[in-house]
Protein backbone atom coordinates (compact mmCIF):
# COMPACT_ATOMS: atom_id res chain seq x y z
CA UNK A 1 0.00 0.00 0.00
CA UNK A 2 1.20 3.50 -0.84
CA UNK A 3 0.61 6.17 1.79
CA UNK A 4 -1.14 9.24 0.35
CA UNK A 5 -1.42 12.54 2.23
CA UNK A 6 -3.56 15.42 0.98
CA UNK A 7 -2.52 19.04 1.59
CA UNK A 8 -5.63 21.17 1.08
CA UNK A 9 -6.17 24.87 1.64
CA UNK A 10 -7.88 27.84 0.02
CA UNK A 11 -6.11 30.03 -2.52
CA UNK A 12 -2.90 31.54 -1.15
CA UNK A 13 -3.11 29.87 2.27
CA UNK A 14 0.47 28.60 2.05
CA UNK A 15 0.18 24.93 1.02
CA UNK A 16 3.28 24.99 -1.18
CA UNK A 17 5.31 26.76 1.50
CA UNK A 18 4.33 24.13 4.07
CA UNK A 19 5.15 21.27 1.69
CA UNK A 20 8.58 22.77 1.00
CA UNK A 21 9.20 23.04 4.74
CA UNK A 22 8.32 19.38 5.28
CA UNK A 23 10.47 18.27 2.33
CA UNK A 24 13.38 20.19 3.83
CA UNK A 25 12.90 19.20 7.47
CA UNK A 26 10.85 16.00 7.70
CA UNK A 27 10.86 13.90 4.51
CA UNK A 28 14.59 13.39 4.03
CA UNK A 29 15.31 9.81 2.97
CA UNK A 30 11.76 9.15 1.81
CA UNK A 31 10.94 8.43 -1.82
CA UNK A 32 8.39 11.13 -2.31
CA UNK A 33 6.11 12.07 -5.18
CA UNK A 34 4.05 15.25 -5.32
CA UNK A 35 0.95 15.47 -7.49
CA UNK A 36 -0.07 19.06 -8.03
CA UNK A 37 -3.11 20.60 -9.60
CA UNK A 38 -3.23 24.20 -10.73
CA UNK A 39 -6.61 25.80 -11.31
CA UNK A 40 -6.16 27.45 -14.69
CA UNK A 41 -3.97 27.00 -17.72
CA UNK A 42 -0.68 28.49 -16.52
CA UNK A 43 1.38 26.50 -14.01
CA UNK A 44 3.44 28.63 -11.64
CA UNK A 45 4.43 26.61 -8.57
CA UNK A 46 6.02 23.53 -10.16
CA UNK A 47 9.50 24.97 -10.61
CA UNK A 48 9.86 25.74 -6.90
CA UNK A 49 9.57 22.07 -5.97
CA UNK A 50 11.50 20.49 -8.85
CA UNK A 51 14.63 22.02 -7.32
CA UNK A 52 14.06 19.76 -4.29
CA UNK A 53 14.18 16.63 -6.45
CA UNK A 54 10.45 15.99 -6.26
CA UNK A 55 8.71 14.41 -9.24
CA UNK A 56 5.71 16.51 -10.19
CA UNK A 57 2.68 15.60 -12.27
CA UNK A 58 0.91 18.80 -13.25
CA UNK A 59 -2.67 18.74 -14.48
CA UNK A 60 -3.69 22.20 -15.54
CA UNK A 61 -6.92 21.97 -17.51
CA UNK A 62 -9.19 21.93 -14.48
CA UNK A 63 -9.63 20.85 -10.89
CA UNK A 64 -8.77 17.28 -9.98
CA UNK A 65 -11.62 17.10 -7.51
CA UNK A 66 -14.28 17.71 -10.12
CA UNK A 67 -13.67 17.81 -13.86
CA UNK A 68 -10.52 15.67 -13.76
CA UNK A 69 -11.44 12.93 -11.30
CA UNK A 70 -10.98 10.27 -14.00
CA UNK A 71 -7.61 11.58 -15.11
CA UNK A 72 -6.56 12.03 -11.51
CA UNK A 73 -7.22 8.37 -10.72
CA UNK A 74 -5.29 7.28 -13.79
CA UNK A 75 -2.39 9.59 -12.93
CA UNK A 76 -2.28 8.32 -9.36
CA UNK A 77 -2.09 4.70 -10.51
CA UNK A 78 0.68 5.55 -12.97
CA UNK A 79 2.71 7.37 -10.31
CA UNK A 80 2.42 4.36 -7.99
CA UNK A 81 3.47 1.95 -10.74
CA UNK A 82 6.31 4.04 -12.19
CA UNK A 83 7.93 5.37 -9.02
CA UNK A 84 6.87 3.00 -6.20
CA UNK A 85 7.10 5.91 -3.71
CA UNK A 86 7.08 5.67 0.06
CA UNK A 87 4.65 8.56 0.20
CA UNK A 88 2.56 10.55 -2.26
CA UNK A 89 1.55 14.12 -1.49
CA UNK A 90 -1.46 15.50 -3.31
CA UNK A 91 -1.76 19.27 -3.44
CA UNK A 92 -5.20 20.02 -4.89
CA UNK A 93 -6.21 23.34 -6.38
CA UNK A 94 -6.95 25.99 -3.77
CA UNK A 95 -10.58 26.00 -4.87
CA UNK A 96 -10.92 22.22 -4.73
CA UNK A 97 -13.14 20.32 -2.33
CA UNK A 98 -11.18 18.07 0.03
CA UNK A 99 -14.08 15.62 0.30
CA UNK A 100 -13.98 14.95 -3.46
CA UNK A 101 -10.21 14.47 -3.55
CA UNK A 102 -10.31 12.05 -0.60
CA UNK A 103 -13.14 10.09 -2.21
CA UNK A 104 -11.14 9.78 -5.44
CA UNK A 105 -8.08 8.48 -3.54
CA UNK A 106 -10.18 5.82 -1.81
CA UNK A 107 -11.20 4.44 -5.22
CA UNK A 108 -7.60 3.68 -6.22
CA UNK A 109 -6.47 0.12 -5.56
CA UNK A 110 -3.24 -0.03 -3.59
CA UNK A 111 -3.63 3.51 -2.25
CA UNK A 112 -3.88 4.13 1.48
CA UNK A 113 -5.36 7.49 2.47
CA UNK A 114 -3.12 8.87 5.19
CA UNK A 115 -3.67 12.35 6.61
CA UNK A 116 -5.99 15.02 5.25
CA UNK A 117 -4.37 18.34 6.17
CA UNK A 118 -5.84 21.79 5.50
CA UNK A 119 -3.91 25.05 5.65
CA UNK A 120 -5.94 28.12 6.70
CA UNK A 121 -4.78 31.74 6.53
CA UNK A 122 -5.54 33.08 10.02
CA UNK A 123 -6.26 36.59 8.77
CA UNK A 124 -8.70 35.60 6.01
CA UNK A 125 -10.59 32.72 7.63
CA UNK A 126 -13.81 34.64 8.34
CA UNK A 127 -13.91 36.34 4.93
CA UNK A 128 -13.49 33.10 2.97
CA UNK A 129 -15.94 31.27 5.21
CA UNK A 130 -18.58 33.91 4.52
CA UNK A 131 -18.03 34.41 0.80
CA UNK A 132 -16.87 30.99 -0.42
CA UNK A 133 -18.13 28.67 2.27
CA UNK A 134 -19.14 25.83 -0.02
CA UNK A 135 -15.48 25.33 -0.90
CA UNK A 136 -13.64 26.71 2.15
CA UNK A 137 -15.83 24.94 4.71
CA UNK A 138 -15.50 21.60 2.91
CA UNK A 139 -11.72 21.80 3.23
CA UNK A 140 -12.00 22.47 6.97
CA UNK A 141 -14.79 20.02 7.77
CA UNK A 142 -12.99 17.09 6.13
CA UNK A 143 -9.52 17.71 7.58
CA UNK A 144 -7.76 15.54 10.12
CA UNK A 145 -5.32 18.36 10.90
CA UNK A 146 -5.79 22.11 10.40
CA UNK A 147 -2.59 24.14 10.16
CA UNK A 148 -3.07 27.88 10.56
CA UNK A 149 -0.72 30.08 8.53
CA UNK A 150 0.40 33.67 9.13
CA UNK A 151 -0.38 33.49 12.85
CA UNK A 152 2.80 35.53 13.37
CA UNK A 153 1.55 38.47 11.27
CA UNK A 154 -2.22 38.43 11.88
CA UNK A 155 -3.64 40.30 14.87
CA UNK A 156 -4.03 38.08 17.95
CA UNK A 157 -7.76 38.81 18.00
CA UNK A 158 -8.07 37.49 14.43
CA UNK A 159 -6.08 34.35 15.27
CA UNK A 160 -8.28 33.63 18.29
CA UNK A 161 -11.47 34.29 16.31
CA UNK A 162 -10.27 32.09 13.45
CA UNK A 163 -9.42 29.23 15.83
CA UNK A 164 -12.92 29.47 17.30
CA UNK A 165 -14.53 29.41 13.84
CA UNK A 166 -12.45 26.44 12.71
CA UNK A 167 -13.24 24.44 15.83
CA UNK A 168 -16.90 25.24 15.24
CA UNK A 169 -16.67 23.64 11.80
CA UNK A 170 -14.52 20.68 12.84
CA UNK A 171 -14.09 20.04 16.55
CA UNK A 172 -12.35 16.70 15.95
CA UNK A 173 -9.44 18.01 13.88
CA UNK A 174 -6.10 18.76 15.51
CA UNK A 175 -5.34 22.48 15.27
CA UNK A 176 -1.77 23.79 14.81
CA UNK A 177 -1.44 27.52 15.52
CA UNK A 178 2.28 28.01 16.24
CA UNK A 179 4.12 30.20 13.68
CA UNK A 180 5.91 27.95 11.20
CA UNK A 181 9.36 29.46 11.75
CA UNK A 182 9.16 28.33 15.37
CA UNK A 183 7.95 24.82 14.53
CA UNK A 184 10.15 21.99 13.28
CA UNK A 185 8.67 20.16 10.29
CA UNK A 186 9.18 16.82 12.08
CA UNK A 187 6.58 17.84 14.68
CA UNK A 188 4.01 18.42 11.93
CA UNK A 189 4.92 15.10 10.27
CA UNK A 190 4.63 13.26 13.59
CA UNK A 191 1.21 14.85 14.15
CA UNK A 192 0.13 13.76 10.66
CA UNK A 193 1.43 10.21 11.04
CA UNK A 194 0.05 9.92 14.58
CA UNK A 195 -3.34 11.12 13.44
CA UNK A 196 -3.41 8.57 10.62
CA UNK A 197 -2.50 5.78 13.06
CA UNK A 198 -5.23 6.91 15.46
CA UNK A 199 -7.74 6.96 12.59
CA UNK A 200 -6.72 3.42 11.54
CA UNK A 201 -7.15 2.13 15.11
CA UNK A 202 -10.56 3.78 15.45
CA UNK A 203 -11.69 2.30 12.14
CA UNK A 204 -10.46 -1.17 13.16
CA UNK A 205 -12.25 -0.91 16.51
CA UNK A 206 -15.43 0.23 14.77
CA UNK A 207 -15.31 -2.67 12.30
CA UNK A 208 -14.78 -5.17 15.12
CA UNK A 209 -17.92 -3.98 16.88
CA UNK A 210 -20.13 -3.32 13.86
CA UNK A 211 -20.54 -6.48 11.81
CA UNK A 212 -22.96 -6.32 8.90
CA UNK A 213 -26.00 -4.70 10.45
CA UNK A 214 -29.16 -4.45 8.47
CA UNK A 215 -30.74 -1.04 7.89
CA UNK A 216 -32.21 0.29 11.14
CA UNK A 217 -30.45 -2.20 13.41
CA UNK A 218 -28.12 -1.12 16.15
CA UNK A 219 -24.66 -2.41 16.98
CA UNK A 220 -23.09 -2.18 20.40
CA UNK A 221 -21.36 1.08 19.50
CA UNK A 222 -24.67 2.81 20.11
CA UNK A 223 -25.15 4.20 16.60
CA UNK A 224 -27.83 3.46 14.08
CA UNK A 225 -26.48 2.40 10.67
CA UNK A 226 -28.17 3.59 7.51
CA UNK A 227 -26.80 2.62 4.13
CA UNK A 228 -28.99 4.76 1.90
CA UNK A 229 -28.32 8.28 0.69
CA UNK A 230 -30.63 11.10 -0.19
CA UNK A 231 -30.39 13.39 -3.14
CA UNK A 232 -30.64 17.12 -2.45
CA UNK A 233 -34.22 17.92 -1.46
CA UNK A 234 -35.39 14.30 -1.10
CA UNK A 235 -37.02 12.93 2.01
CA UNK A 236 -36.17 9.84 3.97
CA UNK A 237 -38.63 7.84 6.04
CA UNK A 238 -37.98 10.01 9.07
CA UNK A 239 -39.89 12.82 7.37
CA UNK A 240 -37.04 15.33 7.30
CA UNK A 241 -35.64 17.09 4.29
CA UNK A 242 -31.93 16.55 3.63
CA UNK A 243 -29.84 19.40 2.27
CA UNK A 244 -26.16 19.06 1.48
CA UNK A 245 -25.17 22.65 2.13
CA UNK A 246 -25.84 25.23 4.84
CA UNK A 247 -26.09 29.00 4.68
CA UNK A 248 -25.87 31.71 7.28
CA UNK A 249 -28.96 33.85 7.66
CA UNK A 250 -29.08 36.99 5.58
CA UNK A 251 -25.42 37.16 4.51
CA UNK A 252 -24.59 38.74 1.21
CA UNK A 253 -21.73 38.70 -1.22
CA UNK A 254 -19.49 41.69 -0.63
CA UNK A 255 -18.42 42.07 -4.24
CA UNK A 256 -21.73 42.05 -6.09
CA UNK A 257 -20.76 39.16 -8.38
CA UNK A 258 -22.35 35.74 -8.67
CA UNK A 259 -20.93 33.34 -6.07
CA UNK A 260 -22.71 30.00 -5.85
CA UNK A 261 -20.88 29.07 -2.64
CA UNK A 262 -22.03 31.96 -0.41
CA UNK A 263 -23.77 31.29 2.87
CA UNK A 264 -27.48 31.94 3.06
CA UNK A 265 -30.44 30.22 4.61
CA UNK A 266 -31.74 27.56 2.23
CA UNK A 267 -33.64 29.25 -0.59
CA UNK A 268 -32.57 32.80 0.24
CA UNK A 269 -30.90 35.07 -2.28
CA UNK A 270 -27.75 37.12 -2.09
CA UNK A 271 -27.45 40.54 -3.65
CA UNK A 272 -26.69 39.00 -7.03
CA UNK A 273 -30.29 37.75 -7.21
CA UNK A 274 -29.52 34.07 -7.71
CA UNK A 275 -30.80 31.09 -5.80
CA UNK A 276 -28.14 29.02 -4.04
CA UNK A 277 -28.81 25.29 -4.23
CA UNK A 278 -26.86 22.12 -4.79
CA UNK A 279 -23.30 21.05 -5.19
CA UNK A 280 -21.09 23.24 -7.36
CA UNK A 281 -17.80 22.53 -9.07
CA UNK A 282 -14.95 24.98 -8.82
CA UNK A 283 -15.15 25.84 -12.50
CA UNK A 284 -18.76 27.00 -12.03
CA UNK A 285 -17.72 29.63 -9.49
CA UNK A 286 -14.08 30.49 -10.14
CA UNK A 287 -12.20 31.50 -13.28
CA UNK A 288 -8.55 32.02 -14.11
CA UNK A 289 -6.66 34.25 -16.49
CA UNK A 290 -3.11 33.39 -17.41
CA UNK A 291 -0.54 34.46 -19.99
CA UNK A 292 3.02 33.70 -21.01
CA UNK A 293 5.03 36.74 -22.05
CA UNK A 294 8.61 37.76 -22.87
CA UNK A 295 7.80 41.35 -21.82
CA UNK A 296 10.23 43.04 -19.44
CA UNK A 297 8.60 44.70 -16.43
CA UNK A 298 9.55 47.42 -14.01
CA UNK A 299 9.24 46.15 -10.43
CA UNK A 300 7.53 49.38 -9.30
CA UNK A 301 4.85 48.89 -11.96
CA UNK A 302 4.27 45.27 -10.87
CA UNK A 303 3.90 46.48 -7.29
CA UNK A 304 1.43 49.16 -8.36
CA UNK A 305 -0.58 46.67 -10.43
CA UNK A 306 -0.89 44.27 -7.49
CA UNK A 307 -2.17 47.12 -5.29
CA UNK A 308 -4.92 47.81 -7.82
CA UNK A 309 -6.19 44.22 -7.90
CA UNK A 310 -8.34 44.95 -4.85
CA UNK A 311 -10.54 47.22 -7.00
CA UNK A 312 -13.41 44.77 -7.57
CA UNK A 313 -15.39 47.09 -9.83
CA UNK A 314 -12.48 47.21 -12.27
CA UNK A 315 -11.02 43.70 -12.26
CA UNK A 316 -13.55 41.38 -10.62
CA UNK A 317 -12.99 39.51 -7.37
CA UNK A 318 -9.29 38.60 -7.41
CA UNK A 319 -8.44 35.90 -4.87
CA UNK A 320 -4.93 35.04 -6.02
CA UNK A 321 -2.32 36.37 -8.43
CA UNK A 322 1.15 34.95 -8.90
CA UNK A 323 3.87 34.78 -11.46
CA UNK A 324 7.44 35.42 -12.53
CA UNK A 325 8.53 37.85 -15.22
CA UNK A 326 11.71 39.30 -16.69
CA UNK A 327 12.60 42.81 -15.57
CA UNK A 328 14.12 45.87 -17.20
CA UNK A 329 17.20 45.52 -15.00
CA UNK A 330 17.76 41.88 -16.02
CA UNK A 331 16.90 40.33 -12.64
CA UNK A 332 13.62 38.37 -12.70
CA UNK A 333 10.65 39.36 -10.54
CA UNK A 334 8.59 36.75 -8.66
CA UNK A 335 5.31 37.93 -7.15
CA UNK A 336 2.42 36.56 -5.11
CA UNK A 337 -0.85 38.26 -4.16
CA UNK A 338 -3.80 37.43 -1.94
CA UNK A 339 -6.37 40.05 -0.84
CA UNK A 340 -4.67 42.61 1.36
CA UNK A 341 -1.19 41.18 0.96
CA UNK A 342 1.39 41.18 -1.84
CA UNK A 343 4.96 39.91 -1.86
CA UNK A 344 7.72 40.36 -4.44
CA UNK A 345 11.18 38.86 -4.62
CA UNK A 346 14.02 38.52 -7.06
CA UNK A 347 14.83 35.13 -8.58
CA UNK A 348 16.59 33.23 -11.32
CA UNK A 349 15.55 33.39 -14.96
CA UNK A 350 12.87 31.09 -16.36
CA UNK A 351 12.18 30.03 -19.96
CA UNK A 352 9.55 32.76 -20.28
CA UNK A 353 7.48 35.04 -18.08
CA UNK A 354 4.18 33.78 -16.67
CA UNK A 355 1.29 35.50 -14.90
CA UNK A 356 -1.82 33.88 -13.44
CA UNK A 357 -4.86 35.50 -11.78
CA UNK A 358 -7.63 33.46 -10.12
CA UNK A 359 -10.95 34.75 -8.87
CA UNK A 360 -14.59 35.27 -9.74
CA UNK A 361 -16.10 37.34 -12.58
CA UNK A 362 -12.67 38.50 -13.73
CA UNK A 363 -12.40 41.27 -16.29
CA UNK A 364 -9.70 39.82 -18.55
CA UNK A 365 -9.39 42.89 -20.75
CA UNK A 366 -8.88 45.13 -17.73
CA UNK A 367 -6.23 42.73 -16.39
CA UNK A 368 -4.36 42.82 -19.70
CA UNK A 369 -4.37 46.60 -19.60
CA UNK A 370 -3.29 46.63 -15.95
CA UNK A 371 -0.18 44.59 -16.75
CA UNK A 372 0.28 46.51 -20.03
CA UNK A 373 -0.08 43.37 -22.12
CA UNK A 374 -2.69 44.69 -24.55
Amino acid sequence: MTRIDIFSGFLGAGKTTLIRKLIREAYKGEKLVLIENEFGEIAIDGGFLKDAGVEITEMNSGCICCTLVGDFTKALKKVMEDFSPDRIIIEPSGVGKLSDVAAAVKEVEGAELGCKLTVVDAGKCRMYMRNFGEFFNDQVENADIIVMSRTDTAAESKVLAAAELLKGLNADASLITTPWDKLDGMLIKEAMDGNALKKDMEQLEHEQHCHHHEHGEHCNCGHEHHEHHHEHGEHCSCGHEHHEHHHEHGEHCSCGHEHHGHHHEHGEHCSCGHDHHGHHHADEVFVSWGVETPKKFDIAKIEAALDKLAEQDSYGTVLRAKGFVDSVDGEWIYFDYVPGEASLRRGSASVTGRLCVIGSALNEQALKELFELD
